[in-house]
């Protein structure tokens, strides 16, 4: 059976992606960046401009978003749901991180699965000439996510984990390294991806008002114990596991998460700022998958980047 023809791709983007997106059109000749005019009215409203329309008619096309907060959401939809209705072959929507994914369930009459609304809303992209909308998102918080969707989009879940594991074998201690997962959601959701490596799970167990984090199997003495989960706010449960980890006898701590989220800049609590700072974890892993934290930590100790760039370029040839 042949192979079918690798397609040429229009790579439109929102302003806090542009530097994701020139590192996506660096990984392949088949991709061609094109711009918008992201303006505002006086009253603060979008006033946005899809710049040669006309050209792109019949052609591949993606949008790359980042929905960081709230006030950027509705300016980008607006451009998410005009591009497909300007003749084009098909339509691509690449989101790397699904922000209401970790809201996916009621635990009592009155709470709002706000994963259940964005799925709802972008189950309504218009249809291409193509078809569907495919959408692209990484690790997203649970996997049963895809049945928020509608028939309109066609939900394409890739993972970070393989830059994980290219950068765990570039190790000097690669032999030596051990997977700790946080919580038994983590362990679910990516042990499969991971089980060449040793694991150990950690635990949140309740003693009186309080939860704290246990060993629950598995172990780390003399290891080096990388911490892995779909996420990160505020850094709290990580930094319960490293002491954890520590505790018993762990000899270094790293921590790898898709999404760097760290809302009011917590990420702060990680920094080596100088020789007396904490250094609990040897190494943080992220992806560039919330970009405003990326320009925050730029060259900032223990954190290293691992850019979904290229895993983004071979997605848009599916």
């Amino acid at each position: 059976m042949e192979k079918p023809t690798k397609k040429q791709v229009l790579l439109f983007y929102c302003v806090e992606a542009e530097e994701l997106a020139h590192k996506i059109y660096a990984q392949s000749d088949l991709i061609q960046l094109q711009s918008i005019n992201w303006r505002s009215f006086d009253d603060g409203f979008p006033n946005l401009f899809i710049n040669n329309a006309q050209e792109i008619r019949g052609q591949h096309v993606a949008f790359l978003a980042s929905f960081s907060s709230p006030a950027v959401i509705f300016e980008q939809l607006s451009v998410i749901f005009a591009l497909p209705r300007l003749f084009v072959a098909s339509f691509t929507l690449v989101l790397p991180f699904f922000p209401t994914g970790s809201f996916e369930r009621m635990e009592e009459e009155g709470d709002v699965a706000t994963a259940f609304t964005m799925a709802r809303i972008l189950s309504n992209i218009p249809v291409s000439r193509g078809g569907p909308t495919s959408l692209v998102i990484y690790d997203i918080h649970a996997l049963q996510e895809r049945f928020y969707f509608g028939d309109h989009v066609l939900p394409c879940f890739e993972t970070g984990m393989p830059l994980l594991k290219q950068r765990l074998h570039q190790l000097p201690d690669a032999d030596n390294v051990v997977i700790a997962f946080p919580d038994d959601g983590a362990w679910k959701r990516f042990h499969k991806q991971l089980d060449h490596f040793p694991t150990v799970v950690c635990a949140k167990v309740r003693e009186g008002d309080k939860r704290i984090v246990r060993l629950k199997e598995g172990d780390c003495a003399g290891r080096h114990v990388v911490i892995v989960d779909d996420l990160v706010q505020s850094g709290g449960t990580l930094i319960e596991c490293q002491k954890v980890l520590a505790a018993h006898g762990a000899t270094k701590v790293s921590a790898y998460v898709t999404h760097a989220v760290f809302p009011k800049k917590s990420w702060g609590r990680f920094v080596h700022t100088d020789e007396n700072s904490n250094k609990g974890f040897a190494h943080f892993w992220i992806t560039d998958s919330c970009p405003m934290t990326v320009k925050d930590i730029a060259n900032r100790a223990p954190f290293e980047v691992l850019s979904l760039a290229g895993s983004i370029a071979d997605a848009l040839q599916i």
